[in-house]
């Protein structure tokens, strides 16, 4: 494209701009004629982030920037790209255009660039209902991210965002979970509008309570994105999660009242019953000192409010997850418990900890000076 076709594009373009955007144009032109790539590029991407350049980023794209699209950097002509595909008319003119800008940039030098596109072909696919497709993209994407030691953030927290589509889409609630959070630890919240962040904390605590292998949820009890919820129509999820994670049946009880207003939790009322109880069951060995956690079902069932027919089921259902080391009494309904898996405390676990900690320094000085007092006479010698 020569000189004159640019300018006269441009001062076109300029004309048609609102009055806050126009200087852009300006900066376009001095750094296209002298060729400083990385200036103009930069420069690009500030515009294309600008919401008023909306009407203007396809034509902008077509007649300017795909002319010097390999003298700039890939993954930021991705990122322009991104922003240029946004004002496509529908998905199916959008896969159009980001399958042949992930053509483009699929070269062995900026494959980073690559991976960042085509898992944004691979969203547009799953919108339109392409999920064989959208799931081979992915595959593509995490092998070519896996040679990689390093890689931009961007890339790798766009990876996570639409694997976790993939996975909620496909009601892999544990698979959505954890990829999820490694989203979160990819992004700033700040960076994150009010409503995606409500949503994400929803759907995180949703997956995290119908999931069939997750059982401890502590990292998401520490996340700074469940506040998202407090003082919301959906702060019970939040209330319930914490009653969950201390084996509260009585709270659980309580908060019951508002599984109706989710399909999947309404669905999974009978193993959400299981589940805390696993969890109380698990809290009481928990709170118990090592050498007290030989337990009658009879206690057990006192202590939890577990029907005393469903404990020896429970237990049994504890130990094959994971959750217990231990022995079963059949006979004399006793269980010995070895080993409990560990959870995030609250502040009342905290402090019983803290207790604990008080016995057992008691308890080492107590052996101390016994041992000092029976064996005097060999000290001596």
């Amino acid at each position: 494209m020569n000189n004159e076709v640019v300018v006269d594009f441009l001062q076109e373009q300029r004309d048609a701009a609102p009055d806050e955007l126009q200087h852009y144009f300006l900066s376009f032109e001095d750094y296209w004629e002298r060729k400083l790539w990385h200036e103009l590029t930069d420069i690009l991407v500030e515009y294309y982030s600008e919401a008023a350049s909306a009407p203007q980023r396809i034509p902008l794209y077509d007649n300017f920037v795909k002319s010097f699209a390999d003298k700039i950097n890939q993954l930021k002509l991705v990122q322009v790209g991104l922003s240029t595909a946004s004002q496509c008319k529908d998905d199916t003119e959008r896969l159009a255009f980001l399958t042949t800008l992930a053509a483009r940039v699929n070269k062995p030098a900026c494959q980073d660039a690559y991976v960042f596109a085509l898992t944004s072909v691979a969203s547009v696919r799953l919108r339109l209902g392409q999920k064989a497709e959208a799931r081979a993209d992915l595959d593509k994407c995490e092998a070519i991210l896996d040679t990689f030691d390093a890689v931009e953030t961007v890339v790798h927290a766009s990876f996570y965002r639409v694997s976790a589509d993939y996975y909620q889409q496909q009601n892999e609630f544990a698979a959505y979970y954890r990829t999820t959070l490694l989203y979160l630890a990819c992004v700033e919240l700040a960076d994150l509008s009010p409503k995606e962040r409500h949503r994400t904390a929803y759907d995180l605590s949703i997956a995290a309570l119908v999931s069939e292998t997750i059982y401890n949820f502590g990292e998401l009890l520490l996340h700074p994105i469940l506040d998202s919820l407090t003082n919301t129509e959906h702060a019970w999820l939040r209330d319930l999660l914490f009653a969950f994670n201390r084996g509260d049946l009585h709270a659980y009880t309580i908060l019951q009242q508002h599984l109706q207003a989710n399909r999947l939790l309404q669905e999974h009322q009978g193993f959400l019953y299981q589940k805390i109880s696993l969890s109380s069951l698990t809290q009481l060995v928990f709170s118990r000192a090592p050498q007290d956690r030989s337990m009658t079902f009879a206690t057990i069932s006192a202590e939890t409010k577990v029907q005393l027919d469903e404990i020896e089921h429970l237990i049994m259902k504890a130990l094959s997850l994971g959750l217990l080391r231990g022995s079963i009494d059949q006979v004399a309904e006793v269980a010995r418990i070895s080993w409990v898996q560990p959870k995030v405390l609250d502040r009342p676990g905290i402090e019983g900890m803290r207790t604990r900690l008080r016995e057992w320094d008691g308890g080492v000085e107590r052996l101390g000076t016994w041992i000092e007092g029976v064996g005097r006479d060999v000290w001596a010698t």
